[in-house]
């Protein structure tokens, strides 16, 4: 079954529209956050064209990480306007600063230490 993809259309000042993926959603200090890229809908069909599995283990799809494609990623607060509608707000350069240091070395460390646990519960297993 395919993964619905989590896509929003952000304007800039310019009113110039760009269509971005949410990767992840996450909380900082009692504030929510999200992991925005450029969606790419030509590089989405070649994907679902090849149905190559990803290496990682983790998404069940070709992903970027795996095969060394870097994109760039926005970090912008998610501000909920009205019942079911959220804001995007880029944040200023001292607290996106702490934000990438932040995703880079705290948000997955609890799934990391796991993955080393499962890891050596199975090397155990195997003495």
């Amino acid at each position: 079954m395919d993964e619905e993809l989590d896509l929003v259309v952000i304007s800039d000042d310019e009113g110039n529209e760009q269509t971005m993926e949410v990767l992840d959603y996450f909380y900082y200090e009692g504030e929510e956050y999200a992991i925005l890229v450029q969606y790419n809908e030509d590089e989405q069909d070649e994907d679902d064209e090849e149905g190559a599995e990803c290496d990682c283990g983790e998404c069940g799809a070709e992903c970027d990480y795996c095969h060394g494609e870097q994109q760039e990623a926005y970090i912008m607060r998610v501000s909920p306007i009205g019942d079911d509608q959220e804001e995007f707000v880029p944040v200023d350069e001292d607290l996106l600063s702490k934000l990438i240091d932040f995703v880079q070395n705290d948000l997955y460390a609890d799934e990391d230490e796991e993955d080393e646990f499962v890891d050596e519960e199975e090397e155990e297993g195997d003495e």
